[in-house]
C-alpha cells in the first residue's frame, strides 16, 4: 500500500468516526447538555397571539423572565394561572417579564386569547404549535416552568404546578429584580391544593 493509500484509509476513518459522534451527540444532546438550573437558557421562538410575528429570548434581554410553557387542556395548568396572575400583577409593573408559551396545536389563537381572558391574564401569551420550545427546554409535563435571571441563567426550573405567589418564589423574584425581600402573604393567599402535571400526550 502506497503512502497515498494509507493517508486516504485514514481519512475515511477519520471521516466515520466524525459521522457517528456527530450522530451520537444528537441523540444524546438531552444527557450531554441538560437543560437545568444553572446553564443558560436555550433560545425559543413562538408566535405572537393574532399577529405574524415572533419572539425569541432576544426581546427579553437582559430581564428577569419567568417562562411558562403550558395548554388549555392542561388542568394542572388552569390550577396554576391565578398565582402567576398573582405574581405578575405584583412584580410586572417592576421589570419581572412573564412569559407563557401555548404549545396547543388543534385550538385556533383567537381560541387561545379568550381561554386567557377567562383567566383574567394580563400577562404575555405566546403560541408554539410546533412544539419546538419543549424540545429545546426538554419539558417533561405540562406545566413546566423556567425563571431566568437578566444574565440569561436560569434561576429555577420547576415542573408541574405551583403557587408563584409563595413567599420563596416572591423573595427569589425579588432578589433578581433588585428589590427589597418582601413580606409574608397573608392567611388569605395560601396555595390551592396540590395537582400533579400533566404528562405529555405519547407520539403517534
Amino acid at each position: 500500500m502506497t503512502a497515498r493509500q494509507q493517508w486516504t484509509v485514514v481519512a475515511a476513518i477519520v471521516g466515520v468516526l466524525a459521522i457517528a459522534l456527530g450522530t451520537g451527540s444528537y441523540f444524546m444532546r438531552d444527557d450531554l447538555f441538560p437543560v437545568n438550573v444553572g446553564s443558560q437558557a436555550p433560545d425559543f421562538r413562538a408566535k405572537m397571539l393574532g399577529s405574524t410575528q415572533y419572539k425569541s429570548m432576544a426581546d427579553y434581554k437582559g430581564q428577569v423572565i419567568v417562562l411558562n410553557v403550558w395548554a388549555t387542556w392542561c388542568g394542572p395548568c388552569k390550577d396554576e394561572l391565578p398565582s402567576l396572575q398573582r405574581l405578575y400583577s405584583e412584580y410586572g409593573p417592576k421589570g419581572l417579564k412573564l412569559v407563557a408559551v401555548s404549545i396547543d396545536d388543534y385550538v385556533s389563537e383567537d381560541s387561545i386569547r379568550k381561554f386567557a381572558n377567562n383567566y383574567g391574564i394580563s400577562f404575555e401569551v405566546l403560541h408554539d404549535s410546533t412544539h419546538a420550545i419543549e424540545r429545546v427546554y426538554q419539558t417533561t409535563g405540562y406545566p413546566e416552568t423556567f425563571v431566568i435571571g437578566p444574565e440569561g441563567t436560569i434561576r429555577k426550573k420547576w415542573i408541574g404546578p405551583d403557587d408563584w405567589n409563595s413567599q420563596g418564589n416572591r423573595a427569589l423574584i425579588a432578589q433578581l429584580l433588585g428589590l427589597p425581600t418582601p413580606r409574608p402573604t397573608i392567611a388569605g393567599d395560601a396555595p390551592a391544593s396540590v395537582a400533579l402535571p400533566s404528562p405529555k400526550p405519547p407520539s403517534p
